[in-house]
């Protein structure tokens, strides 16, 4: 009986495992800490690139909006190289690490979108995304609820983007982003939606399409309202 409780009592075993315990959780550690250093550099050149992406509202040429937005890219390319090159020293740990700098995939897509939406008037591809980023799909990819996402957040910025074009005269504009929307919206429903920020986030692009489908009657409306006038004009000279 003592020799089973002296067995039981003895600290070496438990040692040995919190010992192990402390190595891993070091190791995590460290890890994280180099990865979070690269996404606080990661914030800034989202950041530089958010306010460059603004300045199409103020109805600066797309053209300069492309070009100031562009440099941020190739610093975003290095930076998520950065964050591959860690995650290549603990391979099958992606998905550990993946919270520290899923937001700012999400908004990066985002803007890596709209600037292509602007560039082409089409859908940045998920394999279009991770070549602008410089990813191999087969070490380090963009996951594909954070391309989803950013796809959502994008399509917040299309309701703005519409009403600063009709104000600066482009009244073709609305019915353009209205298709895109559309399509896009009608896209999305094609998927089962488990991850309930993704549906959330979703629910809010039925939002964004209602406001460009305003303005597009609105401006429809005015135009046929002008034509009308016009028309009684020519009647009654």
């Amino acid at each position: 009986m003592s020799d089973a409780m002296e067995s039981f009592s003895s600290p070496f075993p438990l040692e040995k495992q919190f010992e192990g315990f402390r190595l891993q959780l070091e190791e995590s550690g460290s890890i994280r800490e180099r990865i979070r250093s690269v996404v606080m550099e990661m914030e800034s050149a989202v950041r530089l690139m958010q306010y460059s992406i603004l300045l199409v509202h103020q109805s600066l040429p797309v053209s300069e909006v492309l070009e100031k937005a562009k440099v941020q890219t190739s610093t975003l390319m290095e930076l998520f190289q950065r964050l591959a090159g860690i995650l290549e020293e603990c391979p099958g740990q992606y998905y550990r690490y993946h919270g520290d700098w899923r937001g700012e995939t999400q908004t990066v897509v985002s803007l890596l979108a709209f600037l292509h939406w602007l560039e082409t008037g089409n859908l940045l591809s998920h394999s279009e995304a991770e070549e602008k980023l410089g990813l191999n799909p087969s070490e380090f990819g963009l996951d594909i609820e954070d391309y989803l996402i950013g796809l959502c957040f994008m399509s917040n910025e299309m309701p703005r983007y519409v009403v600063n074009q009709v104000i600066a005269g482009d009244y073709d504009s609305p019915k353009k982003v209205l298709k895109f929307l559309t399509d896009l919206h009608a896209a999305f429903r094609m998927l089962n939606l488990r991850n309930d920020f993704l549906r959330k986030k979703f629910d809010g692009m039925k939002y964004d399409l209602r406001k460009v489908e305003e303005v597009y009657y609105d401006v429809k409306i005015r135009s046929q309202s002008s034509v009308e006038s016009k028309q009684e004009n020519v009647t009654h000279s």
